[in-house]
């Protein structure tokens, strides 16, 4: 059966198809080619319209003509992907598909009398594309193989790790080292198939109607003897029973929610035990109540001291058992001052930071971090960031500098210095910084080492300078005891930054071991504002070798991978460091970071570090003032997130930050976007590093394609060779060799487990414990679980 013109339905239909496509492609390659793109889509674009065209005359040579496409296309792919499967598919997942249907009976047989001579150019180019799929996905050249040391005979003593009982986990990285690390071995690589769900425990805290898109958890809990510690997103505390999972008691603080919240989140809970010889503190006698005690930060500015063994207040403590972090604030907005991460515990003082509202407005409160006694709630010592004197105590006529930058994450405390040392963040609004005084640069983007007896500066390390990008160090800093190839033992810093830099620094000092050179970076800032010439690049780093190109350009499809290449060179991007500007910046590596609040994970016995870094672009775009961009607030209230428009009040520009998406909604970078990684810290190289998670549950189609998934929390790795992470945006739980990265085993979670998890033992059996509530903003399913997985106990 034929049309009026004569061509058979099928040709008719197929040649439509061929036609659409080719518009599509010649319009959109036309475009990209005018931004200085790639040739291939027009390329392609052309051929398929011939293509059509032959097939709608009955012609055999629209399958040449669509051979020598595909061929073309497989030359170019490789070209500019390699053998790199996930890049390669978009390149091909059209095209390979539209050939095997061109040699099909239903075409074929109306193109004329072509024999295998007709097919056999087609035939060829598709066995050919097949070809080099099935090649590529024999290998994976993201992938770095390779093997971490074993125990070394002559380690140094871990840290502030050897008074502790290797069955506990008494701070939020197990020790204030900030290893997460557990010396237990009962697990290891050659017995974590067997582990299964020993507990669980619902917390009952779930998203409210009025809570913040970023309603997160993301605890760790700590373990003391036999209890175990944790708070959910709305601050509410509860202490387990570490055996079984059972509640022993749960305290609530009820805190004032309001609509300017911007977080909703509680990254756990410090303890503090007294030690003998403590009876009084600077000549004071210590209250008997609470010898054991849990400090709790809270979302309204507050934090709670709490006797351990009943979850009652410690009366002598504050105000009956609490003090107002907002006290000497000028701006108490609430929401606006969140403490959503643990305090330090010294045997004198517990040390607070906090988060404030990112990017809302330059009417902020201050970044001051305190130092308060450990037992009474007095403040003893304040560093204000921004005040010139940035130990000047508050009084009656002094308040802490507004807006003064703040360290939101946990800091690291070693007592044998007595130091600690504070992760800072960015003067907020963080996209925009042309009215930034010296004193608010100074610190930001910093590591701060302070005496934790009177915040007196020791030293400071700026990692990013006159950051416009909110490259801060987002994650509490490794502290580790090395040991040179001479013998001599070095006190050593580790800070993983937003960058993908870790900078590792003496930490008596601050002085790089690891070089960080100055290097000169992209220049051209918005109309008022300024940049430093050069940034530290550590030399120790997971940023890519080189700056992205079209070619890096992602997608489901070759349609929404032209769109991609078409926002790409839309942007303005130059590498890393690209300033903010109204065309629109790509930043890599992005907003999110390479790595976040998770941090390392490191051996102190066998010198290694586990770490799992992410790659996603984000797109920032100044928003000049107008009539939609007002230059103070109207009544409005913060979005409640830190994507999406952001308004800076205060300054000339607002902004909008978002990933770097696809009109399909899918990352404009092609894969990884996460990693597992191993490093020698003797080294300080990479040795092993492969793509972790799947698109389970990403994609549309639960399909468990193992690309390489984006992350948000941290590792724990065990003295018995195994790895743990829950983090991924597919909800599992999984077990990693820590030699050589391979996984060995995974668990479904029941939510998404964007958090750390931690290990501890009681009565001799080892338990590994996720909190698993998911991540608003990260999109994960949210929940309130708390599970506990451990060997069978006749192990």
């Amino acid at each position: 059966m034929k049309n009026r013109n004569g061509t058979p339905p099928v040709l008719t239909i197929t040649a439509g198809i061929f036609i659409l496509i080719g518009l599509y492609l010649l319009g959109g390659g036309a475009w990209l080619v005018a931004l200085g793109g790639s040739p291939y889509y027009v390329i392609a674009g052309l051929a398929m319209l011939v293509t059509a065209g032959l097939l709608f005359r009955g012609r055999r040579e629209a399958l040449w003509v669509f051979a020598a496409l595909l061929i073309g296309t497989m030359i170019w792919a490789v070209k500019e992907a390699g053998f790199d499967f996930w890049a390669l598919a978009p390149r091909g997942d059209v095209l390979v598909p539209l050939g095997i249907w061109l040699l099909l009976p239903p075409v074929t047989r109306h193109l004329g009398p072509a024999g295998v001579a007709g097919v056999l150019p087609l035939r060829a180019s598709v066995v050919a594309a097949i070809a080099v799929v099935a090649a590529a996905l024999m290998q994976d050249p993201q992938d770095i193989a390779g093997a971490l040391p074993q125990l070394a005979a002559n380690a140094p003593t871990p840290g502030d790790a050897a008074a502790m009982p290797d069955e506990d986990w008494q701070a939020y990285g197990r020790t204030q080292f900030g290893d997460r690390f557990t010396p237990l071995k009962q697990i290891t690589p050659a017995n974590v198939h067997d582990l299964k769900v020993a507990w669980v425990f619902r917390t009952g805290d779930m998203k409210r109607p009025d809570d913040p898109g970023e309603f997160t958890d993301e605890v760790t809990p700590i373990k003391i003897r036999d209890t175990v510690y944790l708070c959910s997103p709305h601050q509410i505390l509860f202490a387990l029973d570490a055996a079984t999972g059972k509640l022993k008691w749960k305290f609530d603080p009820k805190i004032a929610y309001n609509a300017t919240f911007q977080h909703m989140t509680c990254r756990g809970v410090s303890y503090h035990e007294t030690q003998p010889g403590a009876e009084t503190i600077d000549g004071a006698q210590a209250p008997i109540d609470c010898p054991r005690r849990i400090f709790l930060p809270t979302n309204d500015g507050h934090l709670y001291a709490l006797d351990a063994e009943t979850g009652d207040r410690c009366a002598h403590f504050g105000d009956n058992g609490v003090i107002d972090l907002q006290e000497h604030m000028t701006v108490k907005t609430p929401g606006f001052y969140e403490a959503t991460s643990p305090p330090v515990v010294t045997d004198k003082a517990v040390i607070v930071s906090g988060a404030v509202m990112d990017n809302y407005s330059t009417h902020e409160p201050s970044g001051v971090t305190r130092g308060f006694d450990v037992y009474t709630g007095q403040l003893i010592w304040a560093f204000d960031p921004s005040n010139p004197d940035p130990n000047e105590m508050p009084s009656e006529t002094h308040h802490f500098v507004p807006n003064s930058p703040n360290s939101w994450i946990v800091s690291s405390y070693d007592p044998k210095l007595n130091l600690i040392y504070i992760p800072m963040g960015v003067q907020t609004p963080d996209i925009w910084g042309g009215n930034r005084s010296a004193d608010a640069e100074r610190y930001a983007s910093a590591i701060v080492a302070l005496n934790a007896d009177t915040g007196k500066l020791s030293w400071s390390y700026q990692t990013v300078h006159h950051d416009l990008w909110d490259m801060d160090i987002p994650a509490q800093p490794s502290l580790v005891d090395i040991r040179t190839a001479g013998g001599d033992i070095v006190p050593a810093l580790y800070a993983p930054a937003k960058t993908g830099n870790i900078f590792v620094l003496d930490r008596r000092t601050g002085t790089p071991i690891v070089p960080a050179p100055e290097t000169r970076v992209p220049q051209g800032p918005a109309p008022g504002d300024h940049l430093s010439p050069t940034q530290p690049f550590s030399e120790l780093t997971f940023r890519p070798k080189n700056n992205l190109t079209g070619a890096d350009m992602w997608g489901g499809t070759m349609f929404d991978q032209l769109m991609c290449r078409i926002m790409f060179h839309q942007l303005r991007y130059e590498g890393p460091f690209t300033p903010p500007s109204l065309q629109g910046t790509l930043v890599f590596p992005g907003n999110l970071g390479m790595f976040e609040w998770g941090g390392l994970a490191v051996d102190p016995q066998r010198q290694i570090a586990i770490a799992n870094p992410i790659a996603i672009p984000f797109v920032s775009r100044l928003i000049p003032r107008g009539p939609s961009n007002p230059a103070s607030p109207d009544n409005s209230s913060p979005s409640g997130s830190e994507t999406g428009v952001q308004p800076q009040f205060g300054v000339p520009y607002g902004v909008t930050l978002n990933p770097f998406l696809s009109p399909l909604g899918l990352p404009c970078k092609k894969p990884g976007w996460g990693y597992m990684a191993g490093i020698d810290l003797a080294t300080n190289k990479i040795v092993w590093m492969h793509r972790n998670g799947t698109i389970r549950d990403s994609a549309p189609i639960p399909l468990p394609f193992k690309v390489g998934i984006p992350s948000l929390g941290g590792p724990l790795t065990t003295a018995g060779g195994v790895a743990f992470l829950t983090s991924t945006a597919d909800y599992y739980i999984r077990a990693y060799d820590v030699t050589t990265g391979h996984q060995l085993w995974q668990d479904r979670l029941p939510a998404g487990g964007q958090s750390t998890p931690m290990s501890y033992a009681v009565g001799g059996r080892q338990f590994i414990v996720t909190a698993d509530g998911g991540h608003g903003s990260f999109g994960t399913k949210l929940g309130d679980y708390v599970v506990a997985y451990a060997l069978p106990e006749a192990h």
